[in-house]
C-alpha cells in the first residue's frame, strides 16, 4: 500500500500538468498566455501585501526579542499548570496566530529545552497543525481580495483556534 502511495504522489503533478495542457488544446486556449498572465497576476499580487507581511514578520520579531512574549507567558503560568500544559505554549499560542515562521523558531526552542518526544514536545507538534496563523491569513487574503466586511472571521477563527489547542492537550495527554 505504501509502494502505490508513494508511486501515485510522484506521478500527480505530471499528471495534472498534462491534462491542463491537454484541456487547453481541446478549447483552443493558449495555455502559455494564460500562464504568463496568471504569473503576473500572482506577481502584482505579492508587491501589494508586502508590507503587510513585512510589518506582521517586524512586530513578532520585536515582541520576540524584547522578551515580551516570555513574559507573557510567565503570567498565565498558574493557569496553564493547572489545565496540563506547560506555559512556554503560551507564546506559542499567540504567536502561531501572526506567523508560522516565527512560531517554528519557537517551536524549535521547546524542542531543544523539552525534547519532540517529552508531552509539551508532543503538544507542540500537534498544535501546530491545529492552529493557523489567523491574522496573516485575513489581512493577506482580505487585502489581497479587498474584502472590507469580514463579519465573524475573526471570532470564528479564534474560537477554531481555542479548540485546536484544546485538543492539542487532550490528544498530547492521551499519547504521552
Amino acid at each position: 500500500m505504501v509502494a502505490v502511495l508513494s508511486n501515485l504522489s510522484n506521478i500527480i503533478i505530471p499528471v495534472i500538468i498534462f491534462y491542463i495542457v491537454a484541456y487547453g488544446i481541446m478549447t483552443h486556449t493558449n495555455v502559455y498566455e494564460e500562464f504568463i498572465k496568471g504569473a503576473g497576476d500572482g506577481f502584482h499580487t505579492v508587491i501589494r501585501i508586502m508590507p503587510t507581511l513585512i510589518g506582521l514578520m517586524v512586530a513578532v520579531g520585536v515582541l520576540r526579542a524584547s522578551g515580551f512574549l516570555d513574559f507573557i507567558g510567565g503570567l498565565f503560568a498558574g493557569l496553564t499548570g493547572r489545565l496540563g500544559f506547560s506555559s512556554e505554549l503560551v507564546p506559542l499560542i499567540l504567536v502561531k496566530m501572526f506567523s508560522s515562521s516565527a512560531a517554528t523558531g519557537l517551536v524549535l526552542d521547546i524542542f531543544k529545552n523539552h525534547g519532540p518526544d517529552s508531552l509539551t514536545g508532543l503538544t507542540t507538534s500537534i498544535m501546530m497543525s491545529c492552529t493557523e496563523t489567523i491574522f496573516y491569513t485575513m489581512s493577506v487574503y482580505f487585502l489581497a481580495a479587498k474584502v472590507t466586511r469580514t463579519r465573524y472571521t475573526l471570532a470564528g477563527a479564534l474560537l477554531s483556534t481555542l479548540s485546536g489547542v484544546a485538543a492539542s492537550i487532550v490528544l498530547a495527554g492521551m499519547m504521552g
